[in-house]
């Protein structure tokens, strides 16, 4: 067979094809920026108050009382941790380091409103006014949750990253159509800001003008990964302004501007002004689980850089060089947090009595076939067993 000899002239690009000036008109409106983004924008350094000028106006009773949560938690977290050594806990993501962000997303909220924890936000919970032993339930094994989300107004521990975050969206929007005044405040980890659910759930609380705070814990890893090989971002606040709400940065281990951030975003929210991301630059001292060994992917000398940097310490010293906290005061904080923890450790050294057949409860609102059929079956093996 004879081979063309046709020649393929290079196609020209539209942009220089004869009458193409006439096909490009100014863009609708519809292409403008619907939001200023000058006012979303976070500020280029995380915000500070502990060892600034605005710790001036510092309100002591407050500072007073997330102090004593900070001591209170930093004992839970330690307590819990040993635990999972003593095999009375399956797994327990620690927050050591992470203990401002924790009490004061607890803090800021009204009774009415929703916390929506993640996995490692169990603090945040017994912050909330939640039983310490109840909130470790569900990293037991022993329950599906350890406690009635409607109850507390704190939805359960989500171990799936990011999951919560649209449920939050939907529970805001939901009290918002209904007229209730009412704030949900979503916690997640840096790594749960790669997952599409981070992306829907802005997106959505944009747009229907939510009444929910998102507040990202920038603890430096999802595991082992670090944030530089998740985002080129200038900061994950940054990508508020994509979906044109604004974004705070904040000192994550400054109790008080953590507070004071939130607390802002809150009202905000409340009063129908949308929702707000907050990143919280903070720090995990305690590896992702007990699970895991952090020494193969971070240095010490990098562990003990944020050391310095407590929340713990930092309010510490800043409310005794002022003359808000003494040393009676910081003893009865201690104590309390040892009291705690030995009450802790009592009644989770007590076996619990569980009922197999409670694996079928609360899954669905009506049980499928397939779930009646595998709980006759658990029912006759258990019967069977009785028997011998």
């Amino acid at each position: 067979m004879k081979k063309s000899t046709m020649t393929v002239q290079p196609a020209q690009p539209v942009q220089d094809l004869p009458g193409a000036a006439a096909y490009r008109p100014t863009p609708p409106p519809a292409w403008r920026p619907r939001t200023d983004p000058a006012p979303l924008l976070p500020d280029s350094e995380p915000y500070r108050v502990l060892g600034t000028d605005a710790a001036d106006r510092l309100d002591a009773g407050l500072m007073r009382r997330l102090y004593a949560e900070l001591v209170r938690g930093r004992r839970y977290n330690a307590q819990a941790t040993a635990l999972t050594k003593q095999g009375r806990l399956a797994v327990y993501p620690s927050s050591t380091g992470q203990e401002a962000c924790e009490v004061a997303a607890a803090l800021v909220l009204e009774d009415r409103d929703w916390l929506f924890p993640s996995y490692r936000d169990t603090l945040a919970a017994v912050a909330r006014g939640l039983d310490p032993v109840q909130a470790l339930t569900l990293l037991r094994g022993d329950w599906h949750t350890g406690y009635d989300p409607r109850e507390h107004r704190i939805a359960p521990l989500c171990t799936p990253l990011a999951t919560q975050l649209p449920h939050a969206v939907g529970l805001a929007h939901a009290a918002r159509l209904k007229g209730d005044d009412v704030v949900a405040l979503a916690m997640v980890g840096d790594g749960g800001t790669s997952e599409g659910d981070f992306h829907e759930a802005l997106n959505f609380a944009a747009v229907w003008q939510a009444p929910v705070v998102f507040l990202v814990q920038n603890n430096g890893f999802a595991i082992s990964v670090p944030l530089a090989k998740q985002t080129a971002a200038p900061s994950l606040a940054h990508k508020a302004v994509g979906y044109g709400m604004p974004g705070r940065l904040v000192d994550g281990n400054d109790a008080a501007a953590v507070h004071e951030v939130l607390a802002e975003a809150v009202e905000r929210a409340r009063r129908g002004g949308g929702p707000t991301l907050v990143e919280a630059v903070t720090y995990r001292i305690e590896a992702h689980t007990n699970a895991d060994d952090a020494t193969r992917y971070r240095g010490e000398a990098e562990v003990e850089a944020w050391r310095a940097h407590d929340p713990v310490q930092l309010l510490e010293r800043e409310l005794t060089e002022r003359g808000m906290l003494d040393e009676d005061a910081i003893s009865d904080a201690r104590e309390a947090a040892e009291r705690m923890a030995a009450e802790l450790r009592e009644r989770m050294n007590a076996d619990a009595v569980l009922d197999p057949m409670d694996l079928f409860a609360h899954v669905y609102a009506e049980k499928t076939a397939q779930l009646r059929e595998q709980e006759a079956l658990l029912r006759a093996e258990l019967d069977a067993e009785d028997e011998r």
